[in-house]
């Protein structure tokens, strides 16, 4: 008797830090931690504000997608999915705006639900949480950048769909 895996095919294998773009937002590259120990993905943005838009609530928001560098800032705004409450690792709650945006990774592109926060003290722009990464990629959390790898010139311009 054959028996099949619930999985048609394997799951490609990710570090637990790698570059993904983010094209609806036009961030062509931002270094983000996979973490399986949280939820759901945080992006770093500042100088967020809603705003109506043909009827639909919006958030516009700024980015620095490179850690340690505020020269690069680019400009963003995505219809509004909902506020929050989201527990930091250190049992600290924040009511948050959460978004819906495509993110790409490898030659794989999908939707996912990011919570806007300043991430600035953080070691990365964006965590990558398990809601994202479940049933997509397995995590080989003593490697990184699997299947991406740093811009040329470590300085990721913004991109236009």
């Amino acid at each position: 008797m054959i028996h099949r895996s619930a999985h048609p095919s394997p799951c490609p294998v990710i570090g637990w830090r790698e570059w993904l773009v983010l094209p609806d937002l036009h961030i062509a590259a931002v270094k983000v931690k996979v973490d399986t120990g949280a939820r759901s993905s945080a992006l770093h943005a500042f100088d967020i504000h809603r705003f109506i838009e043909n009827g639909v609530e919006m958030v516009r928001f700024q980015v620095h997608p490179l850690q340690r560098n505020t020269a690069m800032t680019v400009a963003a705004a995505a219809p509004l999915l909902e506020e929050r409450v989201v527990r930091s690792s250190g049992g600290h709650a924040q009511l948050r705006p959460v978004i819906q945006t495509r993110v790409a990774l490898g030659d794989r592109c999908w939707p996912i639900e990011l919570t806007l926060t300043n991430r600035d003290v953080m070691g990365f722009r964006m965590l990558l949480g398990r809601e994202a990464v479940r049933q997509r990629f397995w995590v080989d959390p003593g490697r990184s950048y699997l299947l991406s790898h740093a811009p040329s010139g470590d300085k990721p311009r913004s991109v236009h769909p």
